[in-house]
């Protein structure tokens, strides 16, 4: 057996006695889809956090916006450090097409982990190493949902009226879905790259917005199995999460969501 130096001893015995905060994440990209978000993007604190947090790299898509975003991300798109990247869409194609170019280009240069961000940062970027962590320490789980759940000791603050619409909406997804999901529209999700989800990604999306639904029904149709799935993905609840005012998501879509619900099912069994 050979020798083993004390030195080797002494450095090993440094990096176990780390805390665990002090520990690099493994690497990400997240992708942040923006559509007219001018007044609600905070380049700032992403900048900030791409500073602090070197192994995570964003990937933001204009979805074909037409007020002052482009000069914004254009802003963006200089950081040096090259962890900050900006894609064009050359007309408004819906926050699901966007999301699905964006995590499509990570994938095609074989970035392992990534996820996509609301703009507006209603979940504050320092969830992401928590829901980088879940999908590390989930045996066999290659999905990560954000959930906004009210818990004791979490700061999650929504409008009461959303939150009812928002319950609506969850119980019809979960009844279709048939999974015990709680909820599939929050904007902070996270993904392993595998062939499977290459598959859910490869294809436009047939909603604008409930791809996030569609995501869980193309995952069950390619396994044929819920308890594979159930396996697979995660729910994380948030420690926080705001509304943030400029949603461009309106009382009738949340009224109108659980229809869509059954369209996008109708659709995958057809």
């Amino acid at each position: 057996m050979g020798k083993v130096s004390t030195q080797a001893i002494a450095g090993a015995a440094k990096v176990a006695a780390l805390p665990r905060r002090a520990l690099p994440s493994p690497p990400a990209t997240i992708v942040v889809p923006c559509f007219n978000a001018a007044r609600r993007l905070r380049p700032a604190e992403f900048e900030r956090f791409a500073a602090e947090r070197p192994e995570i790299r964003f990937i933001f898509v204009d979805d074909g916006s037409t007020d002052g975003t482009a000069a914004l991300l254009a802003r963006l798109g200089a950081d040096p450090s090259g962890r900050i990247e900006v894609l064009t869409l050359p007309r408004n194609s819906g926050q699901g097409e966007a999301v699905r170019v964006g995590i499509n280009h990570a994938f095609a240069r074989g970035d392992a982990r990534v996820g996509f961000w609301d703009a507006d940062l209603a979940a504050p970027l320092s969830e992401i190493p928590r829901l980088i962590a879940a999908l590390e320490e989930g045996t066999g789980c290659d999905v990560v949902y954000g959930s906004r759940i009210r818990l004791l000791g979490s700061q999650i603050d929504r409008r009461r009226d959303r939150y009812y619409l928002g319950r609506l909406f969850a119980s019809t997804a979960r009844l279709v879905l048939d999974l015990e999901v709680y909820d599939t529209q929050c904007g902070a999700k996270l993904f392993r790259r595998t062939p499977a989800l290459e598959a859910v990604f490869a294809t436009p999306f047939r909603s604008r917005w409930l791809f996030d639904v569609e995501i869980l029904g193309r995952m069950l149709q390619d396994a044929g199995d819920r308890d594979d799935v159930r396996r697979r993905v995660r729910e994380v609840p948030l420690r926080k999460w705001r509304d943030v005012e400029g949603t461009k998501l309106t009382v009738r879509d949340f009224v109108l969501a659980p229809f869509e619900v059954f369209r996008i099912h109708r659709s995958l069994r057809s």
